[in-house]
């Protein structure tokens, strides 16, 4: 970011500044595509108080699985960011990386190639967008639109009418087409980064492979039944979920510990800021994306 401040002779301090219309741009943009759909901007007070994946699927129950844009949500949440920075031994003055808290925008939508999906854009500069998608769901439209039928158990294939033909189509996942996709969803929802001629770098942080396991005879699965129950029993304890959680939450402070101590060592050179969560992030040149 500060290399490309100097590069258009933008003043370093006037980085707020600067960055206020794209923020309103953010803004606007999705009241637009409300207002295009016919819908209202729910804003999220408390993640206790409304989990948006129950939201989703109370709307989806009404509105069907047809593509196109499901609900916006909104929520003020932590993001990256940069600040004004000079450094008195060195007199240097550049964007020094930060922590900040801004209004996001949740964008759940269905595509008709991926399914139900979602963007998460920030309204505030460098716009780290996060988006997912499910495996299944892309498998599911494929086998509809071949219409090979199939029943879906929670997030599990419980039968296929066609097994082989299903194996084949998951197989055929493109990573160019994925990748063109996202492309896609960024240029709708995240359409200030346009005005930079900037574009995504784009990483996975999060992917689960699964494998769905179908027996074709019930008396299959009874026969080892009762020994998977109860390895289950016994191997998953109510205290797990609750201790992994706490895990997860010192690793997350650590990192963070490491993460601040890095930044008061680096000398700032610019461009990416490390990815968050996987997704699209800080904008790179087309010329950088093509030398990784």
């Amino acid at each position: 970011m500060t290399d490309y401040f100097y590069a258009h002779q933008l003043r370093i301090f006037d980085y707020p500044q600067w960055a206020q219309p794209l923020r309103e741009a953010i803004r606007k943009n999705m009241e637009r595509l409300a207002a295009e759909n016919d819908i209202e901007i729910e804003f999220v007070r408390s993640k206790k108080g409304l989990r948006k994946e129950q939201r989703v699927k109370q709307i989806l129950e009404k509105r069907g699985e047809e593509p196109g844009l499901v609900c916006l949500l909104s929520a003020m949440e932590p993001c990256g960011t940069y600040k004004p920075w000079h450094d008195k031994k060195t007199h240097r003055t550049y964007l020094k990386p930060d922590d900040g808290k801004c209004l996001h925008y949740y964008a759940y939508f269905i595509d008709k190639d991926l399914g139900l999906c979602y963007a998460r854009v920030p309204t505030w500069c460098p716009f780290r967008l996060q988006i997912y998608c499910n495996g299944h769901s892309y498998l599911a439209r494929q086998l509809s639109q071949r219409q090979i039928e199939y029943r879906i158990l929670d997030n599990a294939f419980g039968w296929i009418a066609d097994f082989e033909r299903a194996q084949k189509l998951a197989d055929q996942f493109s990573v160019e087409r994925l990748h063109r996709k996202l492309d896609e969803f960024a240029a709708r929802y995240c359409p200030v980064i346009q005005q930079f001629e900037l574009s995504y770098h784009w990483s996975l942080d999060q992917v689960e492979f699964a494998t769905d396991v179908v027996f074709a005879r019930q008396a299959d699965l009874q026969a080892i039944y009762d020994r998977l129950t109860r390895v289950a029993i016994h191997t998953v304890k109510p205290d797990n979920g609750t201790r992994r959680g706490h895990q997860r939450d010192q690793r997350a402070r650590a990192r963070r510990r490491m993460t601040r101590g890095r930044r008061a060592k680096l000398e700032p050179r610019e461009s990416c800021v490390p990815p968050a969560w996987g997704h699209g992030m800080t904008p790179s040149s087309k010329s950088q994306l093509d030398a990784q």
